[in-house]
């Protein structure tokens, strides 16, 4: 059973493996720089649906049977998935999975979604709870713009602070294992809130919760920013990068020649209209997968603290005029199963 150190981090005792994933995207990822890693790439963002939210359902669908496929079983070899997205009711998720058999846990995280899914599906392997989970998530970027903003029809024009949600989804199937890469500890973030009130500046919200969790998880493990390879955050973009980096500097925590973002990977900033980066759910899981992963299996990477972060609002709050809370949720993964620690 994990380990819990200090107050939030938790130790793998078991060897845990991601013994398989996968990425799928479409157009816009396409054209990204990490579009060769990158399972399958749809170039009609509809997949084949009437609607965006069908869309989303079968996005994530194709992404569960590729993993699978990629780890050679069955959906009767999962015991059970950990799965969300943006959607109201998650319904981009369960629509997506309600003829797989698999037992679901249905999250909502926003965009931390994909670590707190691998979170949690590794305190059931390490506890031998289950034999072996999964975790899915999932962002349109059609269906997240009439959820939170406005339907493309309206024609608004987004502000340099924006960021694109990604038309992506990410898939990962954990055991205990032999083979890199490996879940060496987990995080569980807290809910935290500077006031931010812009919905179209989600770095800036989100930016609080990421240094609060990282703060947290080098106080439990009594490690630094240097015995990591990479500190890969979920989805802050340009702007809310540089507000983790000065939070973290007030403190004496120097994480910037290790850190780096998945909306600022997924895309082409110079080439792609997307302003601040990317964002969404399916952003920092469909990097996961087509490029962290694969670099940490080959030993590229050695040590990587993944940690999505998510700006917890709905369109119900905006129109009360509440301030955007953040969470962020962080995974170790490491080529090696043991060291540092």
């Amino acid at each position: 059973m994990a380990k819990k150190q200090g107050k939030q981090t938790y130790l793998m005792q078991q060897c845990l493996t991601v013994r398989a994933w996968a990425a799928v995207g479409s157009k816009k990822e396409g054209q990204g720089p990490l579009a060769s890693g990158f399972d399958l790439i749809e170039p009609d963002s509809t997949f084949g649906q009437d609607s965006w939210e069908k869309a989303e359902s079968r996005m994530v669908s194709l992404t569960v049977a590729k993993a699978l496929s990629n780890a050679a079983l069955t959906y009767e070899d999962i015991d059970c998935i950990f799965a969300g997205d943006l959607l109201n009711q998650c319904v981009g998720t369960t629509f997506g999975l309600r003829d797989s058999g698999i037992p679901l846990f249905g999250l909502y995280g926003a965009c931390s979604t994909m670590a707190e899914g691998m979170l949690l599906a590794s305190l059931l392997v390490d506890s031998q709870t289950v034999r072996r989970a999964m975790a899915v998530t999932s962002s349109h970027f059609c269906t997240a713009e009439r959820q939170y903003r406005f339907p493309l029809e309206y024609g608004s024009v987004r502000p340099p602070s924006a960021q694109w949600t990604a038309t992506a989804s990410g898939a990962v199937v954990l055991e205990e294992g032999n083979q890199p890469p490996y879940l060496r500890a987990a995080a569980v973030g807290t809910v935290e809130d500077l006031g931010v009130t812009d919905q179209n500046n989600m770095g800036a919200a989100m930016a609080p919760a990421a240094a609060a969790t990282l703060r947290r998880f080098f106080a439990d493990t009594n490690t630094s920013p240097e015995q990591f390879d990479l500190i890969a955050t979920g989805d802050l973009g340009a702007i809310g990068s540089q507000l983790l980096v000065e939070l973290l500097q007030r403190d004496g925590i120097d994480i910037k020649s290790r850190h780096t973002d998945c909306g600022l990977l997924i895309y082409d900033r110079q080439k792609q209209d997307v302003h601040s980066g990317g964002s969404g759910c399916g952003c920092s899981a469909s990097v996961l997968g087509s490029y962290l992963l694969p670099s940490l299996r080959d030993g590229k990477i050695r040590n990587l603290l993944f940690m999505p972060t998510g700006a917890l609002l709905s369109p119900t709050t905006v129109q009360q005029k509440e301030s955007i809370p953040g969470i962020a949720h962080l995974v170790w993964l490491s080529h090696e199963k043991e060291g540092i620690l």
